[in-house]
């Protein structure tokens, strides 16, 4: 792959990975509990079927391919989409609650202020987007005139962020800037993928309002490709790192999933042993350490040292796209040990406090 910034200048930038399943929003915890205190993380919630399928398929949903984010406790804000003004978006956000790329989707919506209507899709059935034949998660459904689906994290927020800056085109155009692409990996598995997705769709005007130098954009786009082709890697290996740590997971799964009192306890130990055994192979594919809590702090290092110390953020006294996108991805983690591991010997902590503030201040 050439260097962003070899790259001609594709019509519309696009989006990262999906996960199997989302992430759960929490208020800071680490500030307000007590040490080594650790939540689970929210799995996808049983149908109806047997309690073994059921639970080995949402623990292999929760690890599977790019390894789980978990998350710790509270409500999801309700964004309405029907609060929007006539002729505004409208916007619906099909998601799993501990998906690193749906709370990458959610921190970017939030900190723009565009209220949208959560639909949490069960990881096993899957039937809430069953109109789909796009099958992961995130997925938003935008109205902007006429109703439109978009696929894909970093397509949906490069979409919705060309659309905000620039409404010479229509959202529908836009998003037809980020076409599908199938792709086969070494295994032979057909995959879908998405050219530029990391790019915003503006002419030089508005290019020059957004990015005053070339080098502003290439940093953005290179640390929003780092989050999805790197850090999301090291969630799962951490927070399923011991045993204690993933039966602290699945038993939040129990007590917040849709489980009956034998299907849970199954799911609680079954699950804990199967994601544990999931996060070693997840280890040995990515190259981590044995200690893959020093691969998290190497890399939470890296980018507090890109962003420097003489700015609030990697956007300057804002947050870009990067930011948000590190910060939707480390903030699934909250609630959990790894996050206040994390907090304590990271650098992190200064500019994660800014970004939650920020957020509230300006989200809806």
């Amino acid at each position: 792959e050439r260097p962003l910034s070899a790259r001609p200048q594709p019509k519309m930038a696009g989006a990262g990975r999906v996960w199997r399943l989302g992430a759960l929003l929490l208020p800071p915890a680490w500030r307000l509990r007590a040490p080594g205190r650790a939540f689970g993380a929210a799995a996808g919630r049983g149908g109806s079927s047997g309690g073994g399928r059921l639970v080995l398929g949402a623990a292999f949903a929760l690890g599977g391919t790019a390894g789980l984010c978990l998350a710790a406790r509270q409500r999801l804000r309700e964004h309405s989409a029907a609060e929007l003004p006539a002729g505004s978006l409208q916007l619906t956000l099909y998601q799993y609650k501990t998906c690193p790329f749906c709370s990458k989707v959610r921190a970017f919506l939030d900190y723009h202020g565009l209220p949208y209507e959560i639909v949490e899709v069960n990881p096993i059935m899957r039937k809430e987007i069953k109109f789909s034949s796009y099958r992961k998660v995130p997925i938003l459904l935008a109205n902007a005139g006429s109703p439109l689906q978009l696929n894909d994290s970093s397509v949906i927020i490069s979409a919705i962020k060309t659309y905000l800056v620039s409404r010479r085109n229509s959202l529908e155009e836009i998003v037809s800037f980020y076409p599908p692409v199938k792709t086969v990996t070494e295994k032979g598995k057909e995959v879908v993928e998405y050219e530029n997705k990391y790019w915003l769709m503006l002419d030089e005007k508005e290019t020059k309002r957004v990015y005053p130098v070339k080098e502003v954009r290439v940093e953005e786009m290179k640390w929003r490709k780092w989050a999805d082709d790197w850090l999301v890697h090291l969630i799962s290996p951490n927070v399923y790192r011991t045993p204690k740590e993933a039966l602290a997971s699945f038993d939040y799964i129990v007590r917040e999933g849709k489980f009956g009192t034998l299907e849970g306890l199954f799911a609680k130990y079954v699950g804990a042993v199967a994601m544990f055994f999931v996060s070693k192979r997840l280890k040995k594919r990515h190259q981590l350490r044995d200690d893959v809590r020093e691969d998290l702090y190497e890399a939470v290092n890296e980018w507090v040292k890109a962003v420097g110390k003489n700015r609030l953020f990697m956007g300057g006294n804002q947050p870009n796209l990067a930011d948000l996108a590190v910060y939707g991805v480390l903030r699934v983690m909250e609630g959990l040990e790894a996050f206040d591991d994390m907090m304590a010997h990271t650098n992190i902590q200064p500019w994660y406090q800014r970004m939650e503030e920020v957020i509230e201040k300006t989200g809806v």
